[in-house]
């Protein structure tokens, strides 16, 4: 049993869930991988959260741009709930406003000559919500 918190942070879209992973010990979030929607979804994410030994769940919720809640906030916010109920993990949400972007703008600048790939973007803006998220909280 390690003695440090690990977290999971999930970057949730309509097609792929872009995961990251940290240890509240050491506070640096890095991506773990990306996962396409399907019906076994919930169980690849406890799997995943299972293996890592994560107590933590952290959920980027989605807003519009003046903060307000859109359809895919909703979408989210179920999501969190079914995940709870799936893993028994403390699930917590994390605004994650501008995520995608900033790890767009990153992996341009890393991957100019080699691209990326829609799913490299995910996996990163996960790590973005889970570092937001380290950095605003005490863990």
């Amino acid at each position: 049993m390690q003695n440090s918190k690990s977290f999971l942070a999930l970057d949730v879209g309509t097609k792929r869930i872009g995961v990251a992973t940290a240890r509240a010990d050491v506070r640096i979030a890095s991506p773990l991988t990306t996962l396409e929607h399907g019906a076994d979804i919930l169980e690849q994410i406890v799997k995943l959260a299972n293996d890592h030994e994560v107590d933590t769940i952290v959920v980027g919720l989605p807003r519009g741009l003046n903060g307000q809640t859109t359809e895919q906030t909703k979408l989210v916010e179920r999501f969190a709930a079914q995940l709870k109920n799936a893993s028994g993990k403390t699930i917590v949400l994390q605004d994650e406003a501008l995520t995608s972007v900033k790890a767009e703008i990153e992996l341009a600048a890393r991957k100019a000559q080699t691209g990326y790939n829609k799913s490299d973007v995910d996996a990163l803006a996960a790590t973005y919500i889970l570092e937001d998220y380290l950095n605003e909280h005490q863990v």
